[in-house]
């Protein structure tokens, strides 16, 4: 049974988090506060433009106590690791947990889309997933926070009255009602707490 973030704690062996407009600045509000030994793996999605690579991962590297790098093919999601879509790939949690990469077309006009990511973790995680749906302009997350719940997680959205674009929060509640909107630092110090208690 799924417990809802606001009256207490999901036990969470995942984490993924997705976001597009404004998300470099709500992850550098977020991610820096989890601890080294985090016990989970988190995989994020950010929209990045197809010809550029994926500047996130020395920026955040440099801020963070979890290790931080690019998603590469098959390699296992391990605890404490922050995994980075590379960019134009799409990045995919399998069911023996491990991580893929693909080049299938673009989803909401986007590779890497956070559905990819949100859909195929929820297959793999199952109610062991905790979701976040972070500051974006279109709806990208919302079918994939809907999966997964669907499939026993927990769904985090940034609030959208004061995300830096509110389109992609506000479509992910507005999707998926079971979703608990959070402000960010609220949402840091959830992940925070996950697998603690």
């Amino acid at each position: 049974m799924t417990v809802a973030p606001d009256t207490g704690l999901a036990p969470a062996t995942a984490v993924v988090i997705g976001g597009s407009a404004g998300a470099v600045q709500a992850l550098l509000r977020i991610l820096p506060t989890l601890p080294a030994d985090y016990p989970a793996p988190v995989m994020v999605v950010v929209h990045i433009p197809a010809d550029r690579d994926n500047a996130l991962v020395p920026l955040l590297r440099d801020r963070c106590r979890m290790t931080v790098k690019e998603a590469e093919d098959k390699e296992p999601a391990l605890p404490g690791v922050i995994y980075f879509a590379p960019s134009d790939y799409h990045l995919l949690a399998e069911t023996d947990r491990t991580l893929s990469l693909s080049s299938d077309e673009p989803v909401n006009m986007s590779r890497p889309a956070i559905d990819v990511l949100f859909e195929s973790a929820a297959d793999a995680f199952g109610p062991a997933l905790t979701a976040v749906v972070l500051t974006g302009a279109n709806s990208d997350g919302a079918h994939g926070a809907k999966a997964v719940v669907a499939a026993g997680g927990v769904v985090v959205v940034e609030d959208p009255a004061g995300a830096y674009a509110s389109a992609m929060p506000a479509a992910a509640l507005q999707a998926c009602p079971a979703a608990t909107p959070m402000n960010l630092d609220a949402i840091a110090a959830y992940l925070s707490r996950l697998g603690t208690t």
